[in-house]
């Protein structure tokens, strides 16, 4: 424990963050697949991640509001999702140094859990969670401001650039066919602390594109740069069919 206390001391300095309960940040760096291996079943950092994806959904949307008074709901919805977008998340966290400090289960340390972004980005969110619980929103608002402000400086500038798969595909069909594509799961593989979801993206009765994913929203960008592929195609391929979920 002595040395888990060490690591975690080292984590606050690297980071620049300082936590009253240690404990806090100590399960927000808890994987599920390392509490499911303990037979004593320490707290995992699924709950923390739900709380910190809604307390860093506002804290960027605060951001953007008072900074970016000249863009419209519509384009701020753009750079919002982008910013709390898995890719985005990952890298922040490997530049912060998260996957030197999780703890893992050893099915999921030797399947290279480290560096799989869903992952360390759901790690990032439950830091943020857990520092608002422990410290409050000024600290946090610092923390998330200071660790993304290159993706939210200059951001109107680059907007064609950071569009995600979802918003380019939806664009695409919204200008081709007035519609709005949904997304469905297909199927969930896999045990809890390494699940695979795939997804279909459906634009009127069809599925034209299919993604897989550790988490849904990885699953979804992936059927939605399936789908944009497909359907810039001359003839669309519909051989997803079968797949289709009432």
């Amino acid at each position: 424990m002595n040395e888990r206390i060490k690591k975690l001391k080292e984590f606050q300095k690297k980071t620049k963050i300082k936590f009253k309960n240690l404990s806090l940040l100590n399960q927000a760096l808890t994987h599920s697949s390392y509490s499911y291996e303990k037979l004593d079943r320490p707290e995992h950092n699924e709950r923390l991640e739900f709380l910190g994806d809604a307390v860093l959904s506002l804290l960027i949307v605060e951001y953007l509001y008072e900074n970016y008074k000249n863009l419209y709901e519509g384009k701020l919805s753009q750079i919002k999702a982008f910013i709390i977008s898995e890719n985005v998340l990952s890298s922040i966290a490997k530049k912060l140094g998260i996957q030197d400090y999780l703890l893992l289960g050893k099915g999921e340390e030797n399947s290279g859990g480290r560096e799989k972004s869903s992952i360390i980005s759901g790690a990032l969110e439950a830091i943020i969670g857990a520092y608002y619980i422990d410290s409050g929103i000024k600290k946090v608002r610092k923390f998330v401001v200071d660790n993304f402000l290159d993706f939210l400086k200059n951001i109107e500038d680059n907007l064609d650039k950071i569009k995600d798969w979802k918003t380019k595909f939806q664009e695409l069909i919204q200008k081709r066919l007035k519609q709005n594509p949904d997304y469905v799961l297909i199927l969930e593989k896999g045990p809890d602390h390494k699940k695979v979801f795939q997804v279909g993206v459906k634009v009127g009765d069809k599925i034209i594109g299919i993604g897989e994913g550790f988490s849904k929203k990885e699953a979804e960008q992936n059927a939605a740069e399936n789908a944009f592929q497909n359907f810039q195609k001359e003839d669309i391929n519909l051989e997803y069919d079968y797949f289709i979920i009432k």
